[in-house]
């Protein structure tokens, strides 16, 4: 399998297919790169060369016992990308994975990014504070880790009936997709997860979304149980110069995987544009 060998040592995993404008896939928490299956497929048939890495502690790489912060998150992705040699790449993350576009775009990106999509991201900020007094309060995210802790395996089976909106009346569960949520959350490593809800909860991207310059889709569900829209997506419209927003009424977290059919041609759209 391809790795890329990071500045301390550690081996990070990734997917190469095919050839032509680079679109590089940055995922969510505790998720894998096989979490873009579905976005992989069409962008490779639309004729885009398509990259997906899966975070140090998460899927194939490596299991460190450090590194698990958004700072090394944005390094790691950076090793790849210039292992790769990737230049007017369009980067896109979902959930944790655009916290990590937005600071990899903001530190590393100048030069090699064309466009960038966030995608039910966390940034700006999760965490209530005193100075983001709408954020969740971080008793929300104790009982996160002491899930995880408690039992992980479980805790990742009951945790995508809310990230897909499988809990809300008239949907289905679409078992193999739960499934899957889980598999890759039982590939990765629970010191990792563990240390990364600390990471997509309490870093402050704040000026990382200031300082992205390229053009930039912010697009979000209204009914995300798991990064409520009105810290997140919104606020990210009005911090990146060149930002689109899209809000997709009724769209859950997860709306990459349940609505593909809707939002990869929308995605396309934006690239292409």
């Amino acid at each position: 399998m391809p790795f890329v060998k990071t500045k301390d040592g550690t081996e990070i995993f990734y997917k190469d297919w095919g050839s032509g404008q680079p679109v590089v896939f940055h995922h969510g928490w505790p998720l894998s790169a096989d979490d873009w299956d579905a976005q992989m497929l069409f962008f490779l048939q639309h004729g885009y060369r398509v990259i997906a890495h899966d975070r140090r502690g998460h899927g194939r790489s490596a299991q460190t016992a450090a590194g698990h912060d958004m700072d090394t998150y944005a390094a790691d992705a950076a090793a790849v990308v210039d292992a790769l040699d990737l230049t007017n790449a369009i980067h896109i993350g979902h959930s944790t994975g655009g916290g990590e576009v937005a600071r990899y775009v903001a530190r590393y990106g100048k030069g090699r990014v064309a466009k960038a999509i966030l995608v039910s991201s966390v940034p700006p900020l999760m965490l209530k504070t005193d100075k983001n007094p709408d954020g969740t309060p971080v008793s929300v995210f104790d009982g996160l880790r002491a899930q995880l802790a408690a039992n992980r395996s479980q805790f990742y089976r009951e945790l995508p009936i809310p990230f897909y909106g499988f809990n809300r009346t008239g949907a289905k569960v679409i078992e193999g997709v739960v499934d899957n949520w889980w598999r890759q959350g039982m590939m990765g490593a629970a010191n990792a997860h563990y240390e990364g809800i600390k990471a997509f909860s309490e870093t402050d991207q704040t000026e990382d979304l200031k300082a992205i310059e390229v053009p930039t889709l912010v697009t979000q569900g209204d009914d995300d149980q798991i990064v409520p829209y009105m810290d997140a997506v919104l606020l990210q419209a009005k911090l990146v110069k060149n930002s689109t927003l899209k809000v997709y009424p009724g769209y859950p977290h997860g709306m990459l995987t349940v609505h593909a059919d809707v939002i990869n041609p929308d995605l396309l759209a934006f690239i292409k544009d």
